[in-house]
């Protein structure tokens, strides 16, 4: 599913236009982005939880001249799915 899909899915569930379905998704998106900016989480009870983790300076290898390199120490975005997302996934395989 890519965007314009999930903007369809959204609209055709909440009864909204797809304008107005892109532009909550949007707002949504600007959200997190805005809130994970500020090392904030967002917890949606059953859904998940946004975070941001720091990874630490390490060393890897360019793989075309397996010379060593040191990659820099960032901040990455990180999602762990809460229970109902796990169960609704352990459900779908059980029956498929």
């Amino acid at each position: 599913m890519n965007k314009s899909d999930l903007i369809k899915e959204m609209a055709g569930r909440s009864g909204l236009t797809k304008v107005q379905a892109g532009l909550a998704l949007e707002a949504f998106c600007a959200s997190v982005i805005d809130t994970l900016g500020g090392s904030d989480e967002i917890t949606l009870a059953g859904f998940g939880t946004f975070s941001v983790v720091e990874r630490a300076e390490r060393m890897g290898r360019n793989p075309q001249t397996n010379e060593p390199l040191v990659i820099p120490a960032t901040r990455v975005a990180k999602f762990k799915a809460g229970k109902a997302l796990k169960k609704a996934l352990k459900d779908a395989v059980s029956n498929a």
